[in-house]
């Protein structure tokens, strides 16, 4: 049994803009014990919004989008072990790339997640990119913000070479903080809303572990699998996207996105959001309506 601890309840009271039922999916299969929250917003019929949060963020950082897509289908917002109103393994080694891949494809599972469009931005990319090869059935629409695949086959560069430093630097990292920096739009409120998860140090192993587990080099954890996922989403995925890049972020630049969408057959040009940084999300809404209206369009 995995060791964890729980975000008391009061902790998420009130928080703005974020007025979502929480919803949790006990034990799914190889996670016995632990407990993992989602939203599950929308009708049930037609498309599924897969949307995957990264580092250091929760499902909070869709709730800009969530109302846009509801409108559209199903939303479901999971938060990664570690993160969000989902348990918090206090081991920080149990937080691999794989524990973290496995326990999406378990949830798709639980839930029987079909036509889904996948929304992802950092990890929730990195990882979510993963998914469509190994329920190729599953998935239909791709919606790519700032992320990347973690081949392992290039370096990764100063900037987050530098992040990593500075995240080591940081045991009980101040995530709200984190997240204004990078997003200067936010209100004091919202900060405290992306702290709420995290009450002390001990709740931060997710936050800690996920810069981390990176793939660094080809034979390094989850490398191989960012390839295979490459390969299938360069070579044979069919269905549509879109893509919407935040200009200022620092790390994963306009640039880097470029050569991400090379990976991804049929990926159009990116919406260019100019003021957002690397949390796209946080301008979600015009980047959400957008996203649907492109799916509308002929192929």
């Amino acid at each position: 049994m995995i060791k964890a601890l729980r975000t008391p309840d009061e902790r998420f009271n009130e928080l703005p803009d974020y007025n979502f039922a929480p919803h949790h999916m006990e034990n799914l299969r190889g996670f016995d014990g632990l407990r993992m929250h989602y939203l599950d917003e929308g009708a049930r019929n037609g498309s599924v919004f897969l949307c995957l949060h990264g580092q250091p963020t929760w499902s909070y950082l869709y709730r800009k989008m969530i109302p846009v897509f509801a409108q559209a289908g199903r939303v479901i917002a999971p938060d990664l072990f570690g993160f969000g109103r989902s348990d918090k393994p206090v081991d920080d080694e149990v937080y691999t790339f794989d524990f973290h891949r496995n326990s999406l494809l378990r949830l798709i599972e639980a839930l029987d997640l079909e036509n889904i469009t996948l929304v992802c931005q950092d990890w929730g990319g990195l990882l979510g990119l993963t998914l469509p090869v190994e329920f190729p059935e599953r998935f239909e629409r791709l919606i790519v913000m700032n992320t990347g695949i973690g081949t392992g086959e290039r370096p990764l560069g100063d900037g987050f070479e530098a992040w990593k430093l500075y995240n080591r630097s940081q045991p009980d990292l101040a995530v709200g903080a984190l997240v204004k920096r990078a997003t200067p739009i936010l209100s004091d409120d919202e900060v405290m809303a992306y702290d709420a998860p995290f009450p002390d140090v001990r709740y931060k192993g997710g936050v800690r572990r996920f810069p981390e587990l990176v793939p660094p080099a080809p034979d390094a954890p989850g490398a191989e699998r960012s390839r295979q996922a490459r390969d299938y989403l360069r070579d044979e995925w069919a269905g549509k996207s879109f893509m919407a890049v935040g200009k200022q972020d620092p790390v994963i630049t306009p640039n880097a996105m470029q050569a991400l969408r090379a990976q991804i057959r049929g990926c159009p040009e990116p919406m260019l959001v100019e003021d957002a940084g690397h949390f796209v999300q946080e301008w979600g809404e015009p980047v959400a309506r957008a996203a649907l209206r492109a799916f509308e369009e002929p192929a």
